[in-house]
């Protein structure tokens, strides 16, 4: 999409995650109590995360938040859903999507919306982060997929303006990234109620890149001087010309 690489689907092994974000998302739910989770997802796309979270924790209601009718259609039409599923797809944007949810309904929010290769302004405002918090249930987690450049700026603002409604706040990411030596992706995990830190840690520890979390003190001082956005935020910042993700 937009002239990059979006989707990965492995249609006969829906727990095969290529892309790093994606895995990242993936650890955060895993941490969570076992069993069916209610997740609501914004951004859809290939539907890879919803195709995961039903082979390893089946009879999940899900709920997608996918604008790109077109795409949809054309997902389902290529690489079909598994039999007796419980994924519902919605063809509306992630703020108004989430907007029509009913209070406390989904254990995950998690969101993973790109347009011309970066996260809307809207879902990175205060707006926004009041309406996941109202959907999450009250030991609920919420997730955002985030690209930056090094230095991580931009991210260190969204997890403040998140902060300020669901005030327990992690950070997953490769090392390259945490390091700042490229450009890249990184998962915010946020709740109104403690997050399950040890599991996190642990399976940070596990991944299969050389993977690092973000919390506690740590992530305190990397917000130092973050100030959170407005009602409405303000867009990721545009990726880099293909060869020049790195920096050193």
């Amino acid at each position: 999409m937009d002239g990059s690489p979006q989707s990965h689907v492995q249609p006969d092994d829906p727990t095969l995650l290529v892309f790093e974000y994606v895995q990242h998302l993936a650890l955060a739910i895993a941490a969570l109590s076992p069993g069916p989770l209610g997740v609501t997802h914004v951004g859809g796309a290939g539907l890879t995360l919803p195709r995961w979270v039903e082979a390893t924790r089946p009879g999940s209601p899900q709920i997608v938040l996918e604008p790109d009718a077109a795409l949809t259609e054309l997902v389902r039409r290529e690489i079909p859903l598994p039999r007796r599923h419980r994924i519902r797809v919605r063809p509306v944007d992630g703020l108004t999507g989430v907007r029509a949810l009913k209070p406390g309904s989904a254990d995950v929010v998690a969101t993973d919306a790109y347009a011309a290769g970066r996260v809307p302004a809207e879902l990175a405002g205060t707006a926004y982060a009041h309406e996941v918090a109202r959907v999450l249930r009250p030991d609920g987690v919420a997730l955002w997929n985030l690209a930056d450049e090094p230095g991580l700026r931009w991210v260190a603002r969204v997890v403040a303006t998140v902060a300020s409604t669901l005030p327990h706040v992690a950070l997953i990411a490769t090392h390259e990234v945490l390091k700042g030596r490229r450009f890249g992706n990184s998962v915010l995990v946020a709740g109104a109620s403690p997050l399950p830190v040890e599991a996190l840690r642990r399976d940070v520890a596990r991944a299969h890149l050389p993977t690092g979390l973000r919390e506690g003190v740590a992530l305190t001082r990397f917000l130092a001087g973050a100030r959170p956005f407005g009602v409405t935020g303000e867009p990721s910042p545009p990726p880099p010309e293909a060869g020049r993700w790195r920096v050193r």
